[in-house]
Order: C-alpha cells, then structure tokens, then sequence
C-alpha cells in the first residue's frame, strides 16, 4: 500500500521533542536522553511506517540524539573532568536544551498571537458552540499529529495483545476507509478515534484506517479535539 500523507499540522522535530518531555512530565533542564531518543526515534520509525513525508531536520535531530547519548556514556577520567572544568565545558545537553527553550517561547507567543486573532474575529463561531455541545461544555483543543501518533500507538499494542487473524485477504484501500469515517459522522455526528480502529481485523485495515483519517484532517473535512492535553480524541466534521 504505497500513499503518501504530508501535513502542515506537525512543525518539526523540536515540536516533536517538547511534545515527549511535556507528555513525561520531564525537567527540560535535565532530559533522560536515551529515554527520550528512544521515544523519539519509535516516533520517527511509525512516521515512515505509515510513509509520511518525513522531512530531513528529524533524522538530523535523530543523529543529534544519539551522539549527545553516546557523549554522556563515555567514561571520563578525573583529569578530563579537571580539565572541562577549567575549559568551561558543559552538558552535552546544553545545546539542546537552549534550543528547546528558544522555541518554547517562540511558540507560545505564536500561541497567543492566535488566540488574539480568534478573540476579535468570529470565525465560526456556531460550528464551536456546537462542537462544544457535544463533547460538553469543556473547553476543546486542537490534536496535533504527536497526539494522533500517541493513539496510535495504543490501538497498535492493543492490537498485538489481541493477536487478530488476518480474516480478509482482499486489498483495503484508504478510499473505502475515508467512506467508512465520513459515513460513520454522517450517522453519528462525532466518534472517538478509538472506535475508528475497534473493528480492525488486520494490521493493514488499521494503517489504512489512519491515513484515510489524516488525509480527512489534511483537506479541512474533519477535525480531530480533545476536551484535555493527552485525553480522548474526537472526530467530528469541519465547518
């Protein structure tokens, strides 16, 4: 099954490192490295998985990781450590972490130039208000594609705990899959990403279950909210 998805929702791989840390609940001025670049780099092997257009900045930051790793796990001696000290060496994160932090705060102040743009313009509005009613009346965020991986994931080890069969044999392509969701909104109005996948028989049905639903969230057709950071995703229709 060869298809191809590139999307304008993920924004790099330092979005895809602050998106570990902050999911860890880990101190950005002491990151666990290999923790991290193993996280990252399972992020990355699903990405061309499911052939997304992987842009070359993450395997740069991939082999970024691992040299910083192999850095701190080289043994050094106490006269290397004397003379780091008198040549005012530093973590071998130190780098990294100023480059987290920079864009950190560079995406928060995009964050709240949106959130401006949003508060003097009414921009579907009644579309919200009725998303809202649905979900409650808690306040909805957007998915991004690291949250749509993280579920993902999820339904892929689930999907290995259940050890299904592979019961039909016959191609499945993401078209019948982008009929299969937009049926399922025409009837029920939202639906949860989880039960996109609950009927999955095989490995293939699941992969081309995602696309067609990436595909749906690249055109503007859907649109993929949580009501809380790392909470149940919902599908519903775009304005």
């Amino acid at each position: 099954m060869t298809y191809s998805v590139k999307l304008d929702l993920y924004e790099g791989p330092l979005d895809l490192l602050l998106c570990l840390i902050r999911k860890n609940e880990i101190d950005i001025y002491d990151i666990p490295i290999a923790e991290i670049a193993e996280q990252y780099l399972d992020h990355l092997a699903l990405m061309q998985m499911l052939n997304l257009d992987v842009a070359g900045d993450f395997f740069v930051m991939a082999a970024t990781l691992i040299l910083i790793k192999s850095r701190m796990l080289l043994p050094t001696s106490p006269e290397s450590e004397e003379t780091l000290d008198q040549d005012g060496g530093e973590d071998p994160r130190a780098d990294l972490v100023r480059q987290l932090l920079e864009y950190e705060a560079y995406r928060k102040a995009a964050q709240e130039l949106r959130d401006r743009e949003l508060a003097y313009e009414d921009v579907f509005w009644k579309e919200q208000l009725a998303t809202s009613s649905l979900l409650g009346e808690e306040e909805l965020l957007e998915v991004s594609l690291f949250d749509l991986m993280e579920a993902f994931q999820s339904v892929l080890r689930r999907l290995g705990a259940r050890q299904p069969h592979e019961i039909f044999p016959e191609e499945i392509t993401v078209i019948e899959k982008i009929t299969f969701i937009l049926d399922q909104l025409e009837h029920s109005g939202r639906i949860s990403f989880s039960s996109l996948f609950s009927g999955s028989a095989s490995k293939l049905e699941i992969i081309a279950t995602l696309l067609a639903l990436l595909e749906l969230i690249k055109l503007r057709t859907v649109r993929a909210l949580q009501s809380r950071e790392f909470g149940e995703i919902y599908i519903s229709k775009a304005a």
